[in-house]
């Protein structure tokens, strides 16, 4: 949890929000890059939720305001039941083999971003390097907002349309779409993406994360009405 308590969005918020969100729209993705800092100047370490939309068709959504970290700053740590604990920097990431996937993005509360490109690491290629011990049978990540959290079952992150990704979008991942890396899992709903990724910790069993312990479900396949295509593993 972050130390400091998060507030209510205040007036100069709503009012950024608004103005910034409708300059996403009209000037596109230039917009994106300032979207985070100028809301978290505004008011850091206040809860912000479901931001107005900006360019891309993205919805902005935060429950933290915007952390940041360099791409020379960043570390991803896998720990837990592996053979090889790991410190990946974000060269590290970018060494190993790539996959690219282009897959829409769905949200839970109903908005879809139809083929978005995404670039990264897939989390099976991470998992296979650290080794997998005996027992283990979940995967759990961690954010470096200090509150933010998701798992998977390790069937699940298995799946080849699970990622580490470090672009987006054509390009790097900005600090509002949760870069310099976050995860992104193609048949879920977006919530399960988690932003800002900074731990991968292997675990016997499941944990319900941020979003989870509000109501959503742990298991956040697409449903067919939202254009579901592929099979669930379990």
């Amino acid at each position: 949890m972050n130390s400091k308590e998060a507030k209510p969005i205040g007036r100069r918020v709503v009012i950024a929000m608004g103005v910034l969100g409708g300059a996403g729209i009209v000037i596109g993705n230039k917009i994106q890059n300032v979207v985070g800092s100028t809301l978290n100047s505004i008011a850091p370490n206040n809860r912000l939720v479901s931001l107005l939309p900006g360019a891309d068709s993205f919805q902005i959504y935060t429950v933290s305001g915007f952390p940041s970290e360099s791409t020379t700053q960043y570390k991803l740590s896998v720990t837990g039941l592996v053979d090889t604990p790991l410190t990946l920097s974000y060269q590290d990431l970018l060494d190993m083999e790539p996959t690219n996937l282009d897959k829409d993005f769905q949200c839970v509360t109903g908005w879809r971003v139809p083929n978005v490109k995404w670039k990264g690491v897939a989390l099976n290629a991470i998992l296979n390097r650290a080794g997998i011990k005996s027992g283990a049978s979940a995967v759990l990540f961690q954010s470096f907002d200090g509150l933010y959290t998701e798992s998977l079952t390790l069937s699940q992150a298995n799946r080849n349309d699970v990622i580490v990704a470090y672009e987006m979008l054509g390009g790097a991942i900005s600090e509002e779409h949760g870069g310099p890396v976050r995860l992104y899992v193609a048949p879920m709903y977006g919530y399960k993406s988690i932003k800002w990724l900074s731990g991968i910790e292997v675990s016997d069993k499941v944990v319900p994360g941020y979003w989870e312990n509000l109501g959503y479900d742990v298991d956040a396949w697409i449903g067919s009405s939202n254009g579901r295509t592929d099979t669930p593993v379990d």
